[in-house]
């Protein structure tokens, strides 16, 4: 963990965590919606580049660890009596995939290093709140900490490995933006939301 934060630019704030305890059913369906799209960011990932067999073995790898959370998130939710509705997702992945460009290869490098960010701050995340959860939460989103760990190092390793240059300013660039993100304020709460504004809507 202590690589991972140090990666991070920043902590999560005390607002996130609290409004997060009083939205844990908009925090456990938008958790599922953030597993899945870590699959499925895996799976695009290995059919664009099927000449890269040390990518496609780490992502295979990592998209199934992402579809068994999804299923567990999933197994909770049913078990609490959450309707899994449609919410609109956080400006999050979004805006930091904004700074992707760059030739074919530095798109791909750019992908991995806000996998990276996506990872690391999820893990972030977990940690920050699993003390102040149920039994049940916390011990699962305990159990979660390892995975999310090794593939945000997965992803950071990539990165280094198929960059033609050293990736520390492309990091410090999407680090800048990731901040902002998070400290920023935020109207909807989500997983990776930003500091709850004064009225949170769903």
């Amino acid at each position: 963990m202590k690589t991972l934060l140090q990666f991070l630019p920043c902590p999560t704030p005390s607002e996130w965590v609290e409004a997060a305890l009083m939205k844990q059913d908009l925090l456990l369906i938008d958790h599922a919606n953030c597993e899945k799209k870590a699959a499925s960011t895996a799976m695009q990932l290995m059919y664009r580049h099927t000449q890269k067999p040390d990518l496609l073995l780490k992502m295979s790898h990592l998209a199934r660890e992402e579809l068994t959370h999804f299923q567990q998130v999933v197994k909770i939710m049913s078990e609490k009596n959450i309707e899994y509705v449609h919410l609109s997702p956080s400006r999050y992945a979004k805006t930091l995939r904004q700074l992707i460009t760059g030739n074919d290869n530095q798109k791909l490098v750019d992908t991995l290093i806000v996998g990276a960010f996506i990872e690391a701050r999820s893990c972030e995340r977990f940690s920050a709140i699993q003390p102040f959860l149920d039994k049940q939460l916390r011990q699962f989103y305990s159990g979660l900490l390892k995975s999310e760990e090794r593939h945000f190092i997965d992803y950071l390793e990539l990165a280094k490995r198929y960059s033609d240059i050293d990736i520390v300013n492309r990091v410090r660039k999407f680090s800048e933006v990731e901040e902002d993100l998070i400290c920023g304020s935020d109207a909807e709460f989500r997983f990776h939301s930003g500091k709850p504004a004064k009225c949170l809507a769903h």
